[in-house]
């Protein structure tokens, strides 16, 4: 799970006036990683014969909303479409809402969701770190 008190629609709900990370959020999602992580060497013993992993995108994407520039990336806080605060995924469309004019330069689409580049950098990142695992 990403850092989810970082995305811009729960820094419009949570944030207070700064629009800041919600630091409750993002305990919530680390916990949920770490549960799950228990859960799947748990059932990777039961399962045997069959390969089970867990992909960490939390640390790289809450470094990419973190350190933006570092990833040629300038905004962070707000999505690409509409405001940037609060629209999503229908909502975002030729008809409701305005995009911004380059979307690499945004690590969020909407509200919630990254844009193609942020995918990019994750894959990227994760590739070399867990290819073994994966084959």
């Amino acid at each position: 799970m990403p850092p989810v008190g970082c995305v811009p629609s729960q820094r419009t709900l949570a944030g207070g006036l700064g629009r800041d990370c919600d630091p409750a959020r993002n305990h919530a999602a680390q916990l949920y990683n770490s549960r799950l992580k228990e859960e799947i060497a748990q059932l990777q013993e039961e399962l045997q014969c069959q390969k089970i992993g867990y992909v960490d995108i939390y640390d790289i994407l809450q470094d990419m909303i973190t350190n933006p520039c570092k990833y040629g990336i300038e905004v962070s806080t707000r999505g690409c479409c509409g405001t940037g605060e609060f629209e999503v995924s229908l909502l975002c469309n030729q008809v409701t809402a305005a995009t911004c004019p380059d979307d690499r330069k945004y690590v969020f689409w909407d509200s919630f969701h990254p844009t193609e580049r942020p995918y990019e950098i994750i894959v990227d990142y994760l590739f070399p770190r867990y290819v073994e695992n994966l084959l």
